[in-house]
């Protein structure tokens, strides 16, 4: 297992629309070990392929508070939604950024596992929004964009110095 770089707002490449998977095999696995190692140490609770610039539908996710229910999903789609959230929601591209966006509170969703089996589950509160979140990132698309184009501006201008003073 590895630690991955994650792309950071407003690189172009989290723009990027990810590729369905195909093959469940043990590259798959390999990513997905990486991505939750990644993910766990950052530390978070959603990540999406795109964010470590691998554009493949996968993400995975644990809002345990021991951190011992990762949920792996390959090629999700959300079969229905409801309620409205109210929660913040931070990003780990965008760090120390955090603000509430519409998202549903209670989803059905229906996706893969690592090895290529099909299941459905349903998802509220936080798992819910999270798992939102990241197929958002799967479409391209960072949650920072749906708010106002001032704020986006604010906050692109932020990450932007940030990144220069890291090198």
């Amino acid at each position: 297992m590895a630690i991955l770089s994650i792309l950071q707002y407003p690189d172009p490449r989290l723009h990027k629309v990810a590729a369905p998977v195909t093959a469940f095999d043990d590259r798959l696995r390999s990513l997905v070990a990486d991505m939750a190692e990644t993910m766990y140490a950052a530390p978070g609770v959603g990540l999406a392929a795109t964010q470590v610039d691998r554009h493949v539908q996968v993400i995975v996710a644990d809002v345990s508070e021991k951190h011992d229910r990762l949920l792996v999903l390959v090629n999700p789609q959300i079969v229905e939604g409801s309620g409205v959230s109210t929660l913040e929601e931070g990003c780990l591209s965008v760090p120390d950024i955090y603000d509430t966006v519409p998202r549903y509170e209670r989803i059905r969703f229906r996706a893969c596992d690592a090895r290529g089996a099909t299941f459905e589950q349903e998802a509220q509160g936080l798992l819910a929004v999270c798992i939102q979140h990241e197929m958002d990132h799967l479409k391209g698309r960072v949650f920072v964009e749906y708010l106002s184009r001032l704020k986006q501006t604010r906050i692109a201008a932020r990450m932007r110095k940030q990144q220069r003073r890291a090198m």
